[in-house]
């Protein structure tokens, strides 16, 4: 009985290391679209008043973790039964982000308003009002599906070939990973000027501290907007990544120029056939309504 026991413990210990070393792989395979995930989850989880954000991003962030849930049991039986449905799925989901990220492109060039001082005051009661809070929130956690996709997928395809339970195992925990190591730091961004504040306020706003947290509260509003940009660029690569690699002929296209420029190319062109697209569609529907 003893022995049985030990020999269980002995197997659980084992798998238990496997899982270890296969979510270390896992961790640096996705390393790229999480930091991906992260400019684009910070940008989104930003401009809301600092009473609304640590909500909001816990909203976002029971969102991601019931993607997760929902994506990975799915992931894992298409790839017993249809594994040529994840193809498609991340091609479908690579022309989302696409279009996402050229319609904001495409708004700040030629749809962008020089808002006055009472504009601006309209536009901020606006972007906090409970609709567009929860607009934003469904279009963050919506995003969120489309990039744990690719890190579930990403992540399964380390364990190919290996046993059930240590795929089942290594993707659920690359996934939990994911989801709590990105919202941590980008709560902890969000939270930057009250951290200052607090620094200021400590040091009774004298010294190396308090330097400290002015510097904080001042690099905030630009840390926002990078990440705004590089949110948005991020989008596009990312839909450019899942072109290059999933669609055969754009795979073997433009052999001269480096990875990042093609999948930059590739997320442009999607997302303008997509908007294009979308435009088409929604100047129908107009006509026929």
């Amino acid at each position: 009985m003893a022995s049985g026991i030990f020999a269980i413990l002995d197997d659980i210990a084992a798998l238990m290391d496997d899982v270890a070393v296969a979510s270390k792989i896992a961790t640096k395979k996705t390393a790229g679209i999480l930091g991906d995930d992260l400019a684009v989850n910070a940008e989104k989880a930003t401009g809301f008043l600092a009473s609304r954000e640590l909500p909001v991003l816990w909203a976002i962030t029971k969102g991601s973790l019931l993607n997760k849930l929902i994506i990975v049991p799915i992931a894992l039986l298409l790839n017993v039964f249809f594994p040529i449905a994840i193809k498609y799925i991340l091609i479908l989901g690579g022309f989302y982000l696409a279009f996402e990220g050229v319609e904001k492109i495409i708004e700040y060039l030629f749809h962008r308003k020089h808002p006055t001082e009472e504009t601006k005051v309209e536009t901020v009661v606006a972007e906090n009002s409970v609709a567009a809070e929860k607009a934003k929130v469904k279009s963050a956690i919506t995003t969120d599906f489309i990039l744990s996709v690719e890190i579930v997928i990403i992540a399964l395809g380390t364990v190919l070939g290996k046993s059930l339970s240590l795929q089942i195992i290594t993707v659920s925990v690359v996934a939990f990973l994911a989801t709590v190591g990105v919202y941590g730091i980008v709560a902890l961004i969000v939270r930057m000027d009250d951290a200052g504040y607090k620094l200021i306020k400590t040091s009774r706003e004298k010294g190396p501290i308090a330097s400290l947290g002015r510097f904080l509260v001042r690099a905030l509003p630009f840390v926002i907007k990078l990440l705004a940009v590089v949110g948005t660029f991020a989008l596009i690569l990312v839909s450019g990544g899942i072109f290059a690699h999933y669609i055969d002929f754009l795979h073997h296209a433009l052999p001269a120029l480096p990875g990042m420029i093609k999948e930059l190319l590739f997320g442009l062109g999607g997302g303008l056939i997509v908007v294009v697209l979308f435009t088409i569609g929604k100047g129908l529907f107009k006509k026929k309504k």
